[in-house]
C-alpha cells in the first residue's frame, strides 16, 4: 500500500504561511491527539523557524487520556509548549489565549512599555487536513465562520478571524507534505480520516486498524462486533470477514471496511491513540 496525497492548493498554502509570518506573533500548530507525531507536518517546522510556537493537540475527547497526558509531558520535556484541548469545549479559547499570553509575556511587556494597550495577540493556525481546525476556530470565535466538514480538504484559502479583544487568528488550509517516507504514517493518517478515502484501499487500512485494536483494545472488538475470545485468535482477514457477517453485511467486505473505519473515527470503539511516545515505545 502506497498512500500519497498532495493537492495543488497545499503547495500554495505553505508559501502563503511563509509570506504572512511577519504579520503574526505566534504559530498555533494543531495536531490530532490520537496521532500526535504522525499528524505533524515536517515542512511546517522548517517554515516557522524561530517564531514562537504553541502545539495544540485537538480531539483529546477522542484520544486515550493517559496517552495524551504522556504526550504533553513528552513535548514539555523537549522544550515544546503543548496543550491538549477539546475543540467543542467553551473554555478552550481561554485556555489557548492564556498559553499564548504566557509564551509571549516578554514581547507583550515591551509593546505595553511603548504605550500600546489592548493590542491583541495575532496567531496563524496551521495543521494537516481534518485535524479539527475549523471546528476549533468556530468555537473560539463563537460564530460559524470557518467551513467545517467530516472530510479532509474543506478549507482551501486563508482568512482572518477575530476571536476576542485579546486574540486574532489567521486560518489556513490543512497542509500535508509531498511524500510520506514512512507508509505507517500515511496509514495512521488514513485511519483517522486525514486523507481522502479514494486515495487508499479501505481494506488495507482496516486491516491495519484491526491489528492495532487486537493488540491494545481487544475487548472493544468483542463487545461491538459480537465476537468470542476464540475468534480473536483468527488471522486478521478471517476475523474481518466474521465481523462483516456479524454486522449483517454478509460477505460485503468493502462495505464493512468503510463502516469499521467510520466506527473508529466517530469514537464508537472508544478513545484511542495510535502513536506511542519514545519512552513508551522503549518500555
Amino acid at each position: 500500500m502506497n498512500i500519497q496525497w498532495y493537492p495543488g492548493h497545499m503547495a500554495k498554502a505553505i508559501h502563503q504561511i511563509q509570506d504572512n509570518l511577519n504579520l503574526v506573533d505566534i504559530v498555533f500548530e494543531l495536531v490530532d491527539a490520537r496521532i500526535p507525531e504522525a499528524s505533524r507536518n515536517p515542512d511546517i517546522e522548517k517554515v516557522i523557524q524561530h517564531k514562537p510556537h504553541l502545539l495544540i493537540m485537538t480531539k483529546k475527547d477522542l484520544a486515550d487520556p493517559q496517552q495524551t497526558a504522556a504526550w504533553v509531558a513528552h513535548y514539555q520535556a523537549q522544550g515544546q509548549t503543548a496543550i491538549a484541548v477539546d475543540s467543542r469545549n467553551r473554555t478552550t479559547g481561554k485556555q489557548i489565549t492564556q498559553a499564548a499570553t504566557t509564551m509571549l509575556a516578554d514581547k507583550l511587556a515591551k509593546i505595553a512599555a511603548r504605550g500600546i494597550t489592548n493590542r491583541p495577540i495575532r496567531a496563524v493556525c496551521v495543521g494537516i487536513p481534518n485535524v479539527g481546525k475549523s471546528t476549533l476556530l468556530n468555537h473560539i470565535v463563537n460564530k460559524k465562520i470557518a467551513k467545517v466538514g467530516d472530510r479532509p480538504g474543506v478549507t482551501k484559502g486563508q482568512q482572518w478571524l477575530k476571536a476576542s479583544n485579546k486574540l486574532e487568528l489567521l486560518d489556513t488550509p490543512g497542509i500535508l507534505w509531498p511524500k510520506f517516507e514512512d507508509q505507517v504514517v500515511g496509514t495512521k493518517l488514513a485511519v483517522t480520516g486525514a486523507i481522502k478515502e479514494n486515495i487508499y484501499p479501505n481494506d488495507d487500512v482496516a486491516l491495519f486498524a484491526l491489528d492495532f485494536y487486537k493488540q491494545h483494545y481487544p475487548q472493544r472488538l468483542v463487545t461491538r462486533y459480537k465476537l468470542d475470545e476464540a475468534q480473536l485468535e483468527l488471522a486478521n482477514p478471517e476475523l474481518l470477514m466474521v465481523m462483516t457477517k456479524n454486522a449483517g453485511m454478509r460477505d460485503d467486505w468493502e462495505r464493512f471496511c468503510g463502516a469499521f473505519l467510520l466506527d473508529i473515527r466517530k469514537g464508537r470503539l472508544g478513545r484511542f491513540t495510535l502513536d506511542l511516545t519514545t519512552e513508551q515505545a522503549d518500555d
